[in-house]
Order: C-alpha cells, then structure tokens, then sequence
C-alpha cells in the first residue's frame, strides 16, 4: 500500500525561474560589482567557471563556495530571499496537492540545497503540504538523486520502497533511479517528448494515475 508521495521541486513542482535568476543574474551582477567589471564580462567568466567544477561535484550546488571562491561579501542566503520573486510554480500544482495530501503524506525529494528549496516552498505557501523536505546535497551530500539516495529516504521515513512513489522531470535521476529499489516513479515530461504508462506531460495525470491504483 502506498503511504508516501515524493515529489521533485525545480521542473516538477516550481519553474527554474528562481534558480536561474540567482546563478545566472545575481552572482553575475553582484561579482560584477564586487570586480568592477562589465556585466556581460561577469557572465562569461563566471559561467565558464561554473562549467570548470561541473554538476558531478557537490561545490557546483554550493553558494558559499563560490561565493568564498569569488571573493563576494555578501550573505547569500539573504539573496536568496531576495530574489523570492522569481519563485513560478506550475499551475496545476497547488490543486493537485491540496487534493493528495488529504489521502497520502507528501515529500520533497530534491538535488537543490535546503535553503532554495524552503525560499520556493515559503514564497509559493506550499509548506504546508509537505510532512517532509530531502535534499540530497544538504542532507546527504550526494550530487546526484542516484538510488541510495531513495534508500536513505525510506530509512528516514521508516517505510519500505514499496510504500513509496516518486515523481519528477529527470529521466534517470527520478524515473530510472527509484525504480531500481523497487519504487513506483513517474517520468514527468511536460515537453510530451516521450509515451509510456509511467510517463505524465503535468502533475494532473499523475494524480489521475495515483487515484486509479486507489
């Protein structure tokens, strides 16, 4: 029997609006500053910099790593909050949830850091809905959503795999992954690029699908 519903965040839940925002605008202006460099200047380095470290290693999901690294005296968790405006969710989200959440316990299960995560979650009101947040960088430092990443989650959670379903936009990270522990996972592919039973284009389908295992 089902007892969890794990969801992604960035592409799932909420838009990379606010991500990008803050890694490719507000550290380029703000080292911009710091340099007295040219914006655009500020961009191409920090993005070949970016590209230097590379999505495999923890430090690339870190912001006072490269804060450190670039010499910028400024509180970044306070920029994050500022750039809270930049915060988009999809529109079908808040209904599908405020739904589930009345028969099953909802999670996050992200790669984003816990403090993007809480800023996207606080600026949408969406706390609420969620009796848990994992990220896998803050809490168990792996880059990668890979499959003891859900272990640890089950553990946490005290469940077996098999009372877990998972849903998000990356194909190996929140589709393949799970699915080699033995949890139910959803492929979420809002371009409609791809067809299958576990593949959905919006979180409607996916609650159409969950209702009908009910």
């Amino acid at each position: 029997m089902i007892k969890i519903i794990s969801f992604d965040l960035d592409g799932t839940i909420a838009k990379h609006t606010f991500a990008d925002a803050f890694w490719l605008e507000g550290v380029p202006t703000l080292y911009a500053k710091h340099h007295h460099v040219d914006t655009e200047a500020a961009k191409k380095y920090l993005f070949e910099e970016y590209e230097k470290i590379g999505e495999n290693r923890i430090e690339w999901y870190d912001p006072g790593y490269w804060f450190d690294r670039f010499n910028l005296q400024t509180d970044w968790k306070k920029m994050l909050f500022d750039y809270r405006n930049n915060v988009e969710i999809y529109p079908e989200v808040t209904s599908v949830l405020k739904r589930l959440s009345t028969q099953y316990n909802l999670i996050i299960s992200s790669n984003a850091k816990k403090e993007f995560i809480d800023v996207q979650l606080t600026q949408a009101k969406l706390n609420g809905y969620f009796k848990g947040i994992f990220s896998s960088t803050s809490d168990f430092h792996t880059v990668k959503k890979v499959t003891n990443f859900y272990e640890m989650i089950c553990i946490k959670m005290d469940i077996s795999p098999k009372e877990l379903i998972h849903v998000g936009d990356h194909e190996e990270f929140d589709y393949l992954a799970p699915q080699k522990l033995g949890i139910t996972s959803y492929y979420l592919d809002r371009e409609k690029k791809t067809t299958g039973p576990h593949i959905i284009s919006d979180l409607k389908q996916f609650e159409t699908r969950i209702l009908q295992m009910s």
